[in-house]
């Protein structure tokens, strides 16, 4: 009989299993064994916690090996040691999650983050301590950053949720991106770092800690790059492996911005360059980008969605073929582990930027041939055979003799997102509204508020972040025979508030918001001033604050002036400054104390005259959940600028308003050279965005739903509507001699909208017949093979579909199959 001592021993032990992870110049070692490591970053908050387990499936599906996150500082003590980790904010139950789906984690504690995320991730209370300064050796600072640090790290090891405990976090991170920043703090940004990496090693985690864009990180720290390209990124210790935290799948949309796009065959080139040039552990950023609910964007100006062009959409849905390509890819290079990380290397130099990169072991060989020529394919000799390698690319052969992939031959399908109609029962064609005004009196016309001061404050200061919206109200009296009072006086605001709306006296007499990146702006506009008591009340808005550079928590918001009246009598001009004048201050509007996006608010709504195009509006609806399961986005095309909730969620910021510049877009994006963030952008003249997600979470299946508008700027509410997103047809464009796969993401393939097999050109949507054909009917069997199925394999081959006469160029199948 084995005794109850004895098994509770063993329980005990097997509880506490550790997992043991380290590194030397090749690899990261788990275990003994050394790993090619694929990694994706998904931001638990950008998501929510139903969306994590098909999100962290998906990722392990592509060939991925481990999820990166960030930890958001300001998310998890919005108010000084009060913390908050529900819902969203469950970073236990997220890593929790990535364990159940066999991947590793990567925590990347910071507690700075950047990630276009709010004040990079800072609570702004923070910047209002007394004496602060951060990322220092200030002392306030670094007392409540290893407070937090410490908690975290309590948090997680509490769970036994670090490798050397036996779960699934290999890698965990202190400090971001300071090596960027870091030269304007001199010797005491040099100190903090290393005071940075003695608190880390302090916590004794019992996994290595990295730090990126660090490179004069101390040890034991790993020093790890970030960027379009990591292939020429060195290590400070040779003792470390080349680590590449952060592979920009995309870029960052911006209110007033373009759409930008990175191409699948340069992503793929930069990954597989990387590993050529001795690289081990790669991460997406993002792997799936999500999206900025509330107040979360950071900037000024970053946009709600979070798509960030990421293998994984917005909502999810597969980005095709970004997604498979790569998915080829690390099934490649997982079937070369061994050999890349304890093979000798050797390097042909074949010159015009081709080379060949040979690893070798007792076992075998694998090779990189690369070509980083833009314009020029390179046709690379290797032990007798001749290898044509495309312009901008790499190819792959696990046995240097087969070519198992290439970064720029894509044999993976695209997929045409559409957006469909909400189809529930009972939908009304168009959304009935009830509205009501926010109420203004007591600041327009008593200028009435909740603290007064003899200065003008940044708004940081006065709000704490709480609200993007601050009121600065002053009164200003006029003697009857007043200089002052001529014909021609003017209101001339020195302002940093993104968006400013005055008002005198009760009445609005403009607004402005920053444009073009320049976020300090003078507003003037005439007014007519009268004798006695006048009121001026200025509403100032931020959407997003800074979350990047050197000091930038210093960076001013609000309206720190000076602020004038200016009078023009004949050649006369009198200044009065109001910049010390007795300024009172309301932080917030009324609609969001009472909270009116509250499904159970009990205010008043009225449904007669519903008014269009009405600032400071406040407009509700009801709607059906869309049948399906597909998910869910609401177009505010028409409205203004404001914010959005569904059933009492806060689904972000919206500002379709805002529209791109007409010029910069490219209708033929070349993959083939250095990528930027302003190549390849599309939207030209369009809302920067228009559509918004909807988490299925968020809605009620059955019975109504409930969506509030806040419209701040004026707009339509008319035209708002609900949609969901899905496939509508998916295409391949694929060489002779590869399997294509076709899948319409569960549903099932309805027919075969083109298909042929010779030299046919152009792109999904648009593919046209060539100059030679095969003389089988493509489109029928292709529709025998395909239709009604969710996916169908297809052998590319002559044998097939019949042999086309191409004049020895070599042949392809165009296909568009409708979903």
């Amino acid at each position: 009989m084995v005794s109850l001592r004895f098994l509770l021993c063993f329980l005990f032990v097997s509880n506490v299993y550790a997992t043991i992870v380290s590194h030397d110049g090749r690899a990261i070692t788990i275990d003994g064994h050394r790993r090619v490591l694929l990694s994706g970053s998904i931001h638990y908050p950008r998501s929510t916690p139903e969306m994590w387990p098909d999100l962290i499936k998906k990722s392990k599906e592509g060939g991925l090996d481990a999820i990166e996150t960030y930890v958001f500082w300001n998310a998890h003590e919005p108010t000084r040691r009060q913390y908050d980790f529900s819902g969203k904010l469950d970073l236990i139950r997220f890593l929790k999650t990535i364990q159940d789906e066999g991947l590793y984690g990567v925590l990347r504690i910071g507690p700075y983050a950047c990630a276009e995320w709010n004040y990079g991730g800072f609570p702004v209370w923070l910047h209002n301590m007394p004496g602060m300064v951060f990322r220092t050796t200030n002392k306030a600072f670094m007392d409540e950053m290893q407070n937090f640090t410490t908690m975290i790290v309590d948090m997680v090891k509490k769970e036994n949720l670090f490798a050397s405990q036996g779960g699934p976090i290999i890698l965990a991170q202190i400090e971001n991106e300071y090596g960027n920043v870091m030269g304007p703090y001199g010797e005491s940004g040099k100190a903090y770092i290393k005071w940075c990496a003695n608190m880390a090693q302090s916590l004794d985690v019992g996994v290595p800690w990295i730090m990126c864009q660090q490179n004069d990180a101390p040890q034991p720290m790993l020093n790890t790059c970030n960027g379009f390209y990591c292939d020429n990124f060195v290590p400070n210790n040779p003792n470390t492996p080349k680590m590449w935290t952060e592979n920009w799948t995309g870029w960052f949309k911006q209110w007033g911005g373009k759409n930008p796009h990175r191409t699948t065959e340069d992503v793929a080139f930069s990954v597989a360059r990387f590993f050529q040039r001795g690289g081990t552990f790669n991460n997406y950023y993002m792997y799936h980008g999500g999206t900025n609910f509330d107040r979360t964007a950071g900037g000024p100006y970053i946009t709600t969605s979070y798509d960030y062009d990421a293998p994984l959409d917005e909502y999810g849905n597969l980005n095709q073929p970004k997604y498979g390509h790569l998915k080829q890819l690390h099934d490649v290079l997982h079937s070369m582990e061994r050999t890349l990380t304890y093979g000798n290397i050797s390097t042909i130099d074949f010159g015009n930027s081709a080379s060949a990169t040979i690893y070798k072991t007792e076992e075998g060989s694998s090779c990189f041939f690369g070509n980083g020529n833009e314009k020029s394919d390179a046709t690379i000799s290797f032990q007798g055979e001749s290898y044509v390698v495309p312009a901008w690319s790499v190819t792959i052969l696990p046995d240097c003799k087969n070519e198992a992939y290439n970064t720029a031959k894509i044999t993976t399908q695209t997929s045409m997102m559409v957006k469909k109609p909400n189809e529930a029962e009972d939908t009304p064609s168009t959304l009935k509204w009830s509205w009501r005004p926010e109420n203004m009196d007591n600041f327009l016309l008593k200028g009435k508020g909740e603290s007064t001061q003899t200065q003008l404050f940044d708004q940081k200061v006065v709000t704490n972040d709480q609200s993007d919206y601050l009121w600065y109200m002053t009164t200003v009296k006029f003697k009857k025979r007043d200089p002052f009072l001529g014909k021609n006086m003017s209101l001339r605001v020195n302002s940093t508030a993104h968006v400013l709306h005055a008002f005198v006296n009760g009445k609005h007499i403009g607004s402005q918001h920053a444009e073009n990146d320049k976020f300090n702006y003078v507003f003037e506009k005439d007014v007519k001033f009268k004798s006695g008591r006048n009121v001026i009340a200025l509403l100032s808005i931020t959407v997003g604050l800074a979350n990047y550079g050197a000091f930038f928590e210093s960076k001013p918001a609000g309206i720190t002036g000076p602020i004038f009246i200016t009078g023009r009598n004949g050649d006369e001009t009198i200044v009065k400054d109001l910049s010390a004048h007795k300024w009172s201050y309301k932080t917030g509007l009324i609609g969001f104390e009472s909270q009116l996006f509250r499904t159970e608010s009990m205010s008043k709504w009225s449904v007669e005259s519903v008014p269009f195009n009405r600032t400071m509006t406040w407009y509700k609806t009801t709607f059906k959940s869309p049948l399906g399961n597909d998910p869910v986005v609401v177009d505010l095309m028409g409205l203004g600028k404001g914010t959005a909730w569904v059933n009492g969620n806060n689904i972000g910021r919206y500002w379709p308003a805002f529209i791109s510049s007409e010029n910069g877009c490219d209708a033929n994006c070349n993959y083939r050279g250095a990528y930027h963030a302003e190549k390849c952008l599309t939207n030209c003249g369009e809302p920067t965005q228009r559509w918004y997600h909807v988490p299925r979470s968020f809605l009620n299946a059955e019975g109504d739903n409930t969506l509030v508008l806040f419209e701040e700027m004026g707009g339509n509410p008319s035209l708002v509507s609900f949609q969901t997103t899905r496939v509508g047809s998916v295409c391949a464009n694929v060489y002779e001699k590869n399997i294509i796969e076709l899948s319409c993401d569960r549903k099932p393939i309805s027919a075969i909208k083109f298909a042929s097999f010779g030299n046919p050109y152009g792109n999904c949507g648009s593919f046209v017949k060539g100059t030679c054909e095969s003389s089988n009917n493509t489109v029928d069997i292709l529709t025998q093979e395909c239709v009604g199925k969710e996916k169908c394999s297809i052998d590319v081959s002559s044998e097939k579909f019949g042999a086309p006469d191409c004049s020895g160029a070599a042949r392809r199948l165009a296909v568009e199959a409708i979903c």
